[in-house]
């Protein structure tokens, strides 16, 4: 990337339910910037993979798939985003079960995390990029102009994640969801390769008791510091 992309990314990292998808979301309709969902990727690329008939233990051809994956993320003014694959819409699809598993076999691959480093890299484009994951700021994009960390208690996380479920009429067990957003920490925070963590300079938001709106007008204060709005 050139310094000058540089200085038009913002990276929101932190673990699930902090909130990044959100406010990365409403980020790139308030700047009209172009907004990546790095924890897509692997998922889409599994799905290509099966489109295409690539089989998951081809390394060389998924490398191929992952560098020239054709995938958009679209906001478009409303709710919520749709993820666009080959020109089909698969915001729904993308998570199953089945491709889970599939994209955990994928993210295994050295060289496909390789060629989707530079793909994410890729999405840094004019106007600018909101980069949404947990290694956004310290492996993707170290040079961003602005590194945001949101963070929040696991027990709050795993709360609106059950409000999100019965919300959409289906079942869950608040305990079970807190097991599991528990396990996911330690495995994000301890893994070997791009581990969760913020960059040194990113500022920190602990969102336990903020509102959405709240935690949007601090990092759009952030982005008025340094000249982004």
């Amino acid at each position: 990337m050139s310094s000058q992309l540089n200085r038009k990314v913002i990276t929101v990292d932190g673990p699930s339910g902090s909130g990044k998808g959100t406010i990365c979301r409403l980020l790139a309709q308030e700047l009209g910037w172009h907004l990546l969902d790095s924890g897509a990727l692997y998922r889409l690329t599994a799905m290509a993979a099966r489109h295409h008939g690539v089989a998951l233990d081809d390394v060389e051809s998924l490398q191929v798939l992952a560098a020239h994956l054709d995938v958009q993320f679209r906001t478009d003014g409303q709710d919520d985003l749709k993820v666009i694959l080959e020109g089909e819409e698969v915001t729904r699809s993308m998570r199953t079960e089945e491709v889970g598993a599939d994209a955990s076999l994928v993210a295994a691959l050295g060289p496909v995390r390789q060629a989707l480093l530079q793909r994410q890299r890729d999405f840094a484009q004019a106007p600018g990029l909101i980069a949404d994951g947990r290694d956004m700021g310290t492996v993707v994009f170290p040079e961003a102009c602005l590194k945001i960390y949101l963070d929040a208690s696991a027990e709050e996380r795993a709360q609106r994640r059950y409000n999100q479920l019965i919300s959409k009429g289906l079942s869950a067990s608040l305990d079970d969801i807190l097991s599991d957003i528990q396990a996911r920490d330690d495995r994000d925070m301890n893994r070997p390769v791009s581990p969760l963590k913020p960059a040194p300079e990113a500022v920190i938001l602990d969102t336990t008791q903020l509102t959405i709106e709240e935690v949007l007008e601090v990092v759009l204060d952030q982005a008025k510091h340094k000249g982004l709005r």
